[in-house]
């Protein structure tokens, strides 16, 4: 993680005065099967979406799915952000939506099975009202009835 001195000044004031939320409980379950009898999904903070998908806008709280047969190269880089340098995703979409190293994992059956669909929501919200009652709750439910066991969150 890079520190906050390496930032400019207007994202260090940003980053400051930013609120961030302090939850006194979790989610967390508790992993019951081994990863190699799991169900994998990806979910990506990376803001991309794919040809014939809305682009994401500025604070947006939606989110694009992204099926699983598709090419990590045709995935388009939505997010833009002043503190945020993508150039790396240009060049290699998985570092931040790692789909070809799991497929790896899963022909190495260290995971049981990837999931038929993935999610990418935007980075850097705001104000994620929105994300917290209404896509992201959305998102968990789609998940459960895909029966999946693992998400894998890559924030960005």
């Amino acid at each position: 993680m890079a520190s906050v001195w390496k930032l400019d000044s207007l994202s260090r004031f940003f980053m400051k005065f930013y609120g961030g939320k302090h939850y006194k409980t979790s989610p967390h379950t508790p992993l019951c099967l081994p990863l190699n009898e799991c169900r994998v999904a990806l979910i990506t903070t990376a803001g991309f979406f794919l040809d014939g998908q809305p682009p994401f806008e500025k604070g947006d709280c939606s989110y694009r799915e992204i099926p699983n047969a598709i090419q990590t190269q045709v995935l388009i880089n939505g997010h833009k952000s002043a503190a945020y340098d993508e150039r790396g995703l240009e060049t290699d979409p998985n570092l931040a939506f790692p789909l070809d190293r799991f497929r790896e994992l899963e022909i190495e059956g260290k995971i049981g099975a990837l999931n038929h669909r993935h999610f990418s929501f935007m980075g850097s919200i705001t104000k994620p009202k929105s994300l917290i009652e209404k896509t992201a709750p959305e998102v968990g439910h789609i998940l459960k009835a895909d029966d999946v066991d693992v998400a894998f969150l890559t924030p960005v």
